[in-house]
């Protein structure tokens, strides 16, 4: 009986020092629509509408540039919650968004492809969820000039 009662002991002191699970799960975007394969990808991905679409002030959002590429772009793993993307085709590599009177001159797109009219969409019409399984997000690059 000592015996039995110190192994229950045992485990259940293993199973409180245990961690839970890695709850993070992939997230890729495939981008379509590009007019070339010149540039990059500067990349916004965020779960505050405050920082939506410049994620570059936000302390837990993830904002980068990568070479642009065809086929699915690995984004990281994401913690579950809602999340929005936002990315620009800085085709000249200066790492900004040129524009033109306001208009963007290199191309843009967002998660959900919501419709872009003056401005941004909102961070609402751009969310996604991340859940428990791996997401990936279709994202149309539009141009306007």
């Amino acid at each position: 009986m000592k015996i039995r009662t110190g192994l229950l002991i045992a485990a259940t002191m293993m199973m409180a020092g245990a961690g839970q699970p890695d709850l993070a799960q992939p997230l890729s975007m495939d981008v379509q629509g590009l007019r070339s394969a010149r540039g990059n990808f500067l990349i916004c991905v965020t779960r505050q509408a405050a920082h939506f679409p410049d994620c570059s002030k936000d302390p837990e959002g993830r904002h980068f540039t990568l070479p642009v590429t065809s086929g699915a772009v690995a984004l990281g793993r994401m913690e579950p919650g809602t999340y929005a993307i936002a990315i620009i085709h800085d085709e000249n590599a200066n790492g900004k968004l040129d524009t033109f009177a306001g208009i963007p001159r290199e191309g843009v797109g967002f998660s959900r492809n919501p419709a872009i009219r003056f401005g941004a969409p909102s961070f609402r019409s751009a969310q996604f969820a991340v859940t428990g399984a791996a997401v990936r997000q279709d994202i149309k690059v539009k141009y306007f000039l």
